[in-house]
């Protein structure tokens, strides 16, 4: 099936867009988006994928499920658009980069200039009813985001991947830990940050150490 995504990711995912199951999904998906609101916009959907073209990616960042407030969501996991106050993950977030970088905190939540570096910012599902958290959980996505995963793994070398939290640990298994690097940590909610299990990861710098190791541009956070 046709599926509107940047052109380098197409080529690499075609044969996943012709199974059953991503036709399935697919058709679930129009008809939610037909039947009420749900986010992120339609053209927001692969935007993880747009911003960050398959071969220059350089680290992925997993997330678990788009934002479900209005004007939040806009494709890439853990980042809102433009002039929308920062959801608590993504303070969090800003303030372990600002710790650990000495970068400034920012005023947009808008994560497009990391993806733009190579960052792909990769929710495991990657649309969401309004208002209802993990709506579009178990309809296929998951499939088709561990695929990506299973593809990243196996055809690039040397990313760095983030792996936040219990959700995105196991992912772990899918990553051949002989030709990439895998940080893990809590995950950066209030819930686990409060706890200790998130601030002074140091996750930025150690990404740009490693990305600089293999001869690689660091990101600029």
């Amino acid at each position: 099936m046709d599926v509107n995504i940047e052109p380098s990711w197409k080529t690499q995912l075609q044969h996943e867009f012709e199974k059953p199951y991503f036709k399935e999904l697919a058709a679930f998906v129009r008809q939610e988006y037909q039947q009420g609101t749900c986010y992120p916009k339609g053209k927001d959907i692969f935007s993880a994928f747009d911003h960050c073209p398959f071969q220059e990616t350089k680290v992925v960042i997993i997330g678990q499920d788009p934002y479900h407030g209005p004007n939040q969501a806009n494709g890439l996991c853990f980042s809102v658009k433009d002039g929308i106050p920062h959801p608590p993950s993504l303070v969090n977030i800003f303030k372990e980069i600002k710790v650990d970088t000495g970068k400034p905190y920012p005023e947009s939540g808008n994560l497009e200039h990391w993806a733009e570096q190579g960052v792909l910012l990769l929710n495991a599902t990657l649309t969401v009813r309004a208002h209802l958290a993990g709506s579009h959980q178990k309809k296929g996505w998951e499939q088709f985001t561990d695929s990506v995963i299973k593809l990243v793994s196996s055809e690039l070398e040397g990313v760095v991947f983030l792996l936040w939290g219990g959700f995105a640990k196991k992912k772990a298994s899918f990553i051949d830990k002989s030709k990439h690097h895998i940080l893990t940590s809590g995950h950066p909610s209030p819930l686990s940050a409060n706890r200790g299990l998130w601030f002074g990861n140091r996750h930025f710098s150690k990404t740009n150490g490693l990305l600089s190791q293999m001869g690689k541009e660091p990101i600029d956070w």
